[in-house]
């Protein structure tokens, strides 16, 4: 193996939830890699992620919508494919999180949390990979998961129950894509200092027991998720399927 297998050359990527946090890292990365990359958001500010990588030498363009309405997957996948011609990578990075005791949580923030952070990751991987298995030359598939797809958090019930879904969602989309070309595997990012955790961090107590617990001693840095990124979207990890890789200053250790 060369260290071109983590090239990234005539690669067509959507990432979503990119216009700021692991998601315009990522995206970013991608590009430096020599991938096109198209970026989404839930608001109409694309942020600076499609300039860096137009700055990269590589196409782009930005799309916005709440990828918990189910016209908006499709519109993703479908910008992608004729802005680029093809879509050969897909990272569902995009999500929310709401924050309250179990037993007052809320419908609202439940149904939304399961539409952003499971639904939507099936939709938009349902319909990449129907698009890479009609094309014939595979593709990968990347999600965000989280810690919370092994442990049970608190006063996150719907964060942990959807993203624990994705873990299972992402080994079950490789067991059936596996053979065909399509590498479906996830990646668990631990405490990172993205908008997520401002009130976990804000919080000194909270952010001392978090840091005490992190073998590495500091919260993570969006830039650290984008090796195993680069990684799991490249031909270097062309034998790895199923897989759920944390990135979290060694917390699961603990």
């Amino acid at each position: 193996m060369s260290l071109e297998s983590f090239h990234l050359n005539g690669k067509n990527a959507l990432v979503t939830g990119s216009n700021r946090g692991l998601g315009a890292a990522i995206a970013v990365a991608l590009a430096k890699a020599g991938a096109n990359v198209g970026c989404h958001g839930r608001h109409p500010d694309p942020g600076p992620t499609c300039g860096e990588i137009a700055a990269a030498g590589r196409k782009t363009f930005y799309l916005s919508g709440d990828v918990a309405n189910p016209s908006v997957p499709a519109k993703l996948i479908e910008k992608t494919i004729a802005e680029f011609g093809s879509l050969d990578i897909l990272v569902n990075n995009a999500g929310v999180i709401r924050r309250a005791p179990a037993e007052e949580y809320s419908t609202e923030f439940w149904d939304e949390l399961i539409a952003v952070d499971l639904t939507a990751v099936f939709r938009l991987s349902q319909l990449a990979g129907r698009h890479m298995l009609e094309r014939g030359t595979g593709g990968k598939i990347l999600n965000i998961a989280s810690l919370l797809s092994f442990q049970g958090g608190i006063l996150v019930p719907a964060y942990a129950a959807a993203k624990g879904g994705v873990a299972q969602l992402t080994k079950a989309l490789a067991n059936e894509w596996a053979s065909k070309g399509i590498n479906v595997n996830a990646i668990a990012p631990g405490y990172m200092a993205t908008d997520n955790t401002a009130l976990l961090r804000n919080d000194p107590a909270r952010s001392r027991q978090i840091l005490d617990r992190i073998p590495a001693g500091r919260w993570g840095a969006p830039e650290d998720i984008t090796g195993a990124a680069l990684f799991l979207c490249s031909s270097a990890s062309s034998y790895v399927h199923g897989h759920i890789l944390a990135v979290d200053g060694g917390w699961l250790a603990r």
